[in-house]
């Protein structure tokens, strides 16, 4: 499964793992927010309501996309956050990645209250 993923000019597609997660937010599409930043982190509330997988985590890698149950929101991590130590990328909490984009620093570019857009690609 993958997912585009557009705000403006900016586009990506991102992969998708084979969890429920993924599945759940895939069978959700599409999906427009308005979009948060946090650091190096864009997130928004998304109309899917989810528990923490087994293997939800704190910290993640670039380009991971997340679903943060505390939240309900979508996340894309292209840098540290204010909650990074080091040079960790760390959520808020405990978040579901459960994929990946293929060139999360566009995503820099992304400011607050920029329509996002997700859709099955």
């Amino acid at each position: 499964m993958k997912i585009k993923i557009t705000s403006g000019q900016i586009n990506d597609v991102a992969d998708l793992k084979n969890t429920p997660t993924a599945k759940a937010v895939y069978d959700a599409l599409p999906i427009e927010g308005s979009a948060n930043r946090w650091g190096d982190e864009i997130y928004f509330v998304i109309p899917v309501n989810l528990e923490a997988e087994h293997d939800a985590r704190e910290v993640v890698e670039q380009g991971d996309v997340a679903y943060w149950p505390e939240g309900s929101c979508f996340c894309i991590f292209f840098g540290k956050t204010p909650a990074s130590k080091g040079d960790e990328i760390r959520a808020a909490s405990k978040v579901n990645v459960f994929g990946n984009v293929r060139n999360a620093k566009i995503f820099s570019n992304v400011k607050n209250g920029d329509l996002v857009v997700l859709e099955k690609a």
